[in-house]
């Protein structure tokens, strides 16, 4: 429990934010193009947001109960995103790249800030067959949960059992509380323009994990790579608007030394989203083995081979005006090989978004963290924290 809790904590500032679905709307309603001459576009887009948190933290061991302020990132980091595009025999070439950033290193490594490159990919497509997918992108298990969390560009949950609070990257929003984060990956992955009116899917190879341990005398091999996939289909109904998906991944991970075994790791995401005027309602869950409950490129690998995870995110919200409100409940359950104890993950929240104009948005958050766990296990904890700030965009 320690290590794992260890590496997470260490891969906060750079991977645990989120949301290039963010990121692709904002950059089709709001990007700067640069350059858009001879069937040639380059455009950049951008992201910048910090909230002011307080967080009263309750957890085992008495040491650690405090109120804690920070001014921090939400559960978004910080980003600029670079956009290439060029139209050349029948055929339409694009690229992207995005670099993100911490805005919290400077309390510990002066200004070392840490970049990450999340996105470094092309693109080929044409109306005929569809588009095909090269580089490094967002994984597609678990994609669509994500990216439809009615509190992408808000806060979210701190725990400081995984060090959080404390941390200097972003915080975990829903990540571990209903869905894991489909970590960015080199890819090659197809899309289908719509093999009938609404319906997409998208199917992709991704370099595999190590989850089985290497060993004294032998050494940790995939044969195949991971296949991870996503079937989404929208539809009108009613006046409403309808979005359902189902998303997965499997993988196997076998060891050169025959008295090790072999891990088969698998998950499935689905989830449904309904639009009704300016209310909007979203259910998803997610079912998981051999996969970490937190991160889809399986952090904790000792513990892979036996794990199995599920959890769910209930979420609503209505818009009127430039105004709206979202409520949220998500829930993981973890069988206890994630950090070594059986636990339920919780989150509660309530968050208010004031759209200002196009570039930027207020926001104000309310959010309730629990971990339920054995009596004794030291990760039993109560974490209220209350953000409010404000999102740049481009």
């Amino acid at each position: 429990m320690h290590n794992n809790k260890i590496a997470i904590t260490r891969l906060l500032p750079l991977t645990l934010a989120t949301a290039v679905a963010l990121a692709t709307a904002q950059q089709a309603a709001a990007e700067i193009v640069l350059y858009d001459k001879d069937d040639t576009t380059f455009s950049t887009d951008g992201y910048i947001n910090a909230f002011y948190v307080n967080s009263d933290v309750d957890r085992d061991g008495e040491q650690f109960d405090r109120r804690q302020s920070r001014v921090k990132m939400g559960f978004l980091p910080n980003w600029i995103g670079f956009n290439f595009g060029k139209q050349i025999d029948g055929l339409k070439l694009t690229g992207r790249s995005s670099f993100w950033v911490t805005i919290n290193d400077s309390e510990t490594n002066g200004t070392d800030t840490a970049i990450d490159v999340r996105q470094f990919y092309g693109t080929v497509s044409s109306p005929e067959w569809g588009e095909v997918l090269v580089g490094k992108d967002f994984g597609l298990f678990s994609r669509s949960n994500i990216f439809l969390d009615e509190l992408l560009a808000g806060y979210g949950n701190v725990s400081d059992t995984l060090g959080l609070v404390d941390g200097t990257g972003v915080s975990f929003g829903n990540i571990g509380t209903g869905y894991p984060y489909p970590f960015p990956t080199s890819q090659i992955t197809y899309r289908n323009n719509n093999l009938a009116e609404g319906l997409r899917v998208a199917v992709g190879i991704m370099d595999p994990v190590d989850t089985n341990d290497d060993s004294a005398t032998g050494k940790a091999y995939q044969e195949n790579p991971r296949f991870e996939s996503e079937v989404s289909y929208q539809f009108d109904v009613g006046g409403s608007t309808i979005y359902t998906w189902v998303n997965g991944a499997y993988q196997t991970s076998e060891n050169t030394d025959d008295t090790v075994d072999k891990v088969t790791s698998k998950g499935l995401g689905y989830g449904v989203q309904a639009k009704f005027g300016g209310l909007s309602l979203t259910g998803s869950g997610f079912q998981a083995k051999g996969i970490n409950p937190f991160f889809t490129n399986n952090l904790g690998e000792p513990t892979l081979r036996d794990i199995d995870s599920d959890g769910y995110l209930l979420q609503g919200s209505y818009t009127w005006g430039k105004n709206r409100v979202a409520l949220s409940y998500g829930k993981t359950e973890d069988d206890g090989n994630g950090l070594g104890v059986a636990a339920d993950y919780e989150t509660r929240g309530i968050a208010y978004f004031r759209t200002i104009n196009d570039n930027l948005k207020l926001v104000a958050e309310y959010n309730q963290y629990q971990i339920d766990a054995a009596a004794g296990s030291g990760l039993n904890e109560d974490t209220d924290t209350f953000a409010v700030g404000a999102v740049l965009s481009w």
